[in-house]
């Protein structure tokens, strides 16, 4: 049964909390966090880049980068940007996207939950990311970001939530620069953060949709401090780690796309012919063509664009690894005609989040940085946590969540 807990967040005053907020760390490189924290010494990302307060050319690694995050820390907490809630609450952190928003609820996940698989992943980690974060929640002795999870939507607690939200004034409300709204309400009433809590007891697992390295940063650490505690007792801050958890009736995955560089010594007759051996191919000329179905794929080369459909018995259906389109593609195109065995290491290929549209695979190829760009239909999350429930991985870069978590707007100290 899944573990809901209140916390004490570290958050903004409200008339700075927009300005706070930032990105995740991970979806900005060293350079577009300088340009993005320029001339806003309240930016997260002076704490969760700190890379950017160092000179251009340390390496984002390097153990003056930790430590400057920790000194960045202590400025805000001596600068009253960040302050801590003088008792245990939830929170709601809901996000606006094309009209459609989405309502999840802040609390504290079990490192307990994480450890025995009440938690469920769909992605491997990378060690020397997970180090990475490790280094960061060690040093800071807090969770900086949130981890965003799922959960199978309960009827009772989406009625608590919109109750809620209609009938309190959000602590903060703004839109970022790129167009997405946040709003974020605290619950202070005891009672309707008793019933939460024990409604999520019901839940019998909980599922992370986005920050699988964040998440098992935090767990590690959390594991690694009641090893080193001989009075450990299971109630300290450490036990547990900072999640948004979202019902699954209001999430929606968006595709994930792919560049290759070459067409690994092939011409683009040799790489047609084999293609046409396991997709039916249509030229759907210069007009941006997406997929519209499971196992139809777009591409992109020589400035048209194409509709592959997989030909029957070239995919397994009732395989949940099999059935997915990643799988698809990187069996039949990426493996057999490319020669890209790995997806992690390839610098072959690159990953182009659909947030960005099919026009980025466009121009990437049209710059003549790449030679092919692939789309492929979006995975659903009923894919996601049947994946995860019959303990399978997916592929890497399979889903991508959008919006992502503003990065600030709540912090979960570890004392």
């Amino acid at each position: 049964m899944a573990i809901l807990k209140p916390f004490k967040g570290l958050r903004p005053p409200k008339e700075i909390a927009a300005r706070v907020a930032s990105r995740p760390y991970d979806v900005l490189n060293s350079k577009e966090a300088r340009l993005e924290a320029a001339g806003n010494d309240y930016s997260l990302l002076h704490i969760i880049k700190p890379e950017i307060d160092l000179p251009v050319e340390i390496d984002e690694h390097d153990e003056q980068v930790y430590n400057k995050a920790l000194e960045n820390l202590n400025k805000f907490i001596k600068n009253g940007w960040l302050k801590q809630d003088e008792a245990p609450y939830l929170y709601i952190y809901a996000q606006t996207m094309n009209n459609k928003t989405q309502y999840g609820i802040v609390g504290c996940a079990a490192v307990d939950d994480y450890m025995n698989g009440v938690i469920k992943k769909h992605e491997l980690t990378r060690k020397d990311k997970e180090e990475d974060r490790m280094k960061h929640v060690r040093i800071t002795n807090a969770n900086m970001e949130p981890v965003f999870f799922t959960y199978p939507a309960v009827a009772e607690i989406d009625k608590i939530v919109e109750h809620f939200v209609n009938n309190h004034k959000p602590e903060y409300d703004f839109t970022a620069d790129d167009g997405f709204g946040h709003h974020f309400w605290v619950i202070r009433d005891s009672g309707i953060i008793d019933q939460l809590v024990n409604l999520f007891e019901e839940i019998p697992y909980t599922y992370v949709a986005d920050g699988h390295h964040r998440t098992a940063a935090a767990a590690l650490v959390g594991n690694e401090k009641r090893k080193n505690n001989p009075d450990h007792t299971g109630d300290e801050e450490y036990n547990f780690f900072l999640a948004v958890h979202f019902p699954s009736n209001q999430l929606t995955i968006i595709d994930y796309n792919r560049v290759v560089k070459d067409l690994n010594g092939l011409s683009k007759a040799e790489f047609f012919d084999k293609l046409g051996e396991v997709f039916q191919i249509e030229d759907m000329g210069t007009e941006i063509y997406k997929p519209n179905a499971l196992h139809n794929f777009s591409m992109y080369i020589d400035e048209k664009w194409y509709s592959l459909t997989a030909k029957p018995g070239t995919y397994n259906d009732n395989d949940p690894i099999g059935v997915l389109d990643v799988t698809v593609l990187s069996d039949l195109v990426l493996d057999k005609v490319l020669g890209i065995t790995d997806l992690r290491t390839s610098n072959r290929i690159d990953f182009v989040g659909g947030i960005r549209g099919l026009n980025e695979l466009k121009r990437r190829v049209d710059s003549g940085e790449m030679a092919v760009a692939f789309a492929l239909y979006p995975v659903s999350l009923e894919q996601l946590i049947n994946i995860a429930d019959t303990g399978n991985i997916m592929p890497p870069k399979t889903t991508w969540f959008e919006p992502k978590l503003r990065s600030g707007i709540v912090v979960h100290s570890l004392e």
